[in-house]
């Protein structure tokens, strides 16, 4: 038995669940989502909490169990928490702006690169160099980060880049000088 598929969620209660069939639907004070789940497991609401069960104890039963239970939990915890993802940027120059639904990002190009926000995403910046992109759907709020971090990944001799907060970046010894 999957130890993450089994246990229970818990339902917050300005959150309602509706479940037709394989498709589950989340509605709260941050938004609505919903999502098909794989037809080897089935979702089951008692009273306040939700259970993830398998219909049968296959290979692809017993792998679909713990990932449809964690996704059907990051929607109930995104519509009445949300999610967020913080960002630095390190190097001399580099710096964010935010811009409405607009991330403008100053990051050692020729131009400035521009990044849309998706619905449903929200981009905040803190002292030019601290990005924060929150939003309720995860898997968006991921994507976005990642889509960020992309436009200048950290490299290994300076450092200099863009970075998730507290991601460690492997530092290399530079080129050995000549004797």
């Amino acid at each position: 038995m999957s130890r993450i598929g089994k246990r229970p969620i818990e339902i917050p209660d300005q959150v309602s669940v509706e479940i037709d069939g394989q498709k589950v639907a989340v509605k709260g004070p941050k938004g609505q989502l919903e999502r098909v789940l794989p037809p080897q497991v089935k979702v089951e609401q008692e009273d306040k909490t939700l259970r993830v069960l398998r219909r049968d104890d296959s290979r692809v039963a017993r792998q679909r169990h713990g990932l449809s239970r964690t996704l059907v939990n990051n929607m109930v915890e995104g519509v009445s928490k949300g999610f967020e993802k913080r960002l630095q940027i390190q190097g001399v120059g580099y710096r964010a702006q935010a811009q409405g639904k607009k991330l403008i990002l100053t990051v050692g190009y020729s131009h400035p690169v521009e990044i849309e926000m998706p619905e449903g995403v929200s981009v905040a910046v803190e002292k030019n160099t601290e990005v924060i992109v929150t939003g309720f759907n995860k898997e968006v709020v991921g994507n976005v980060a990642a889509k960020i971090r992309g436009v200048r990944p950290p490299e290994p001799y300076k450092g200099k880049g863009i970075r998730y907060a507290g991601e460690m970046v492997r530092r290399k010894a530079g080129k050995a000088g000549k004797k």
